[in-house]
């Protein structure tokens, strides 16, 4: 059976800076939540003002606090969403966003949806529309036929070229 999960349920275990579900997730002081990674990367290079990169609030200080029980609920919804993945597959929605899969990721080779182009799993990768890559590995297997055509007329003259010979 596969198992949806409410649009809200899994935005409230998303980060939303890296759109992956919480990693090590933090508190800061606005209330807003971060994987410590995506924070910690945020603020790196500042050395006196930290703002929410969700709300811009600005604060003097760089310190944030574990939020283990996010850390729990972001753990439980990833489950379930990998129980759903395959039913997702089927339904032609990505398992993690239940967006539609209206992208191709060439370098996974597997279709995604537009929030996992964002993400920084894909961010560097090459994506291009579903259509534009069935077109393009359409046109792939007859490239082949035709390379392995040629190959066999070759070597189909070079045996009767030597069975000459050897006459």
């Amino acid at each position: 059976a596969t198992v949806f999960l409410p649009g809200n349920l899994q935005d409230e275990a998303t980060c939303s800076v890296c759109l992956e579900f919480f990693k090590d997730p933090v508190s800061i002081e606005c209330g807003h939540n971060f994987c410590r990674a995506c924070i910690t990367k945020s603020w790196k290079d500042l050395e006196l003002d930290f703002p929410c990169p969700q709300c811009r609030e600005v604060f003097q200080s760089r310190s944030f606090r574990p939020n283990r029980q996010l850390a729990n609920v972001a753990e439980i919804v990833s489950q379930f969403a990998l129980r759903g993945a395959r039913g997702a597959a089927e339904d032609g929605l990505c398992a993690t966003h239940r967006e539609a899969l209206k992208l191709y990721c060439k370098d996974d080779r597997r279709a995604i949806c537009v929030v996992c182009d964002r993400s920084r799993q894909h961010r560097p990768h090459a994506v291009v529309p579903v259509e534009e890559a069935d077109e393009e590995y359409k046109e792939v297997p007859q490239e082949h036929l035709s390379s392995l055509r040629k190959s066999r007329e070759e070597t189909k003259a070079e045996r009767e070229r030597q069975s000459e010979e050897l006459l």
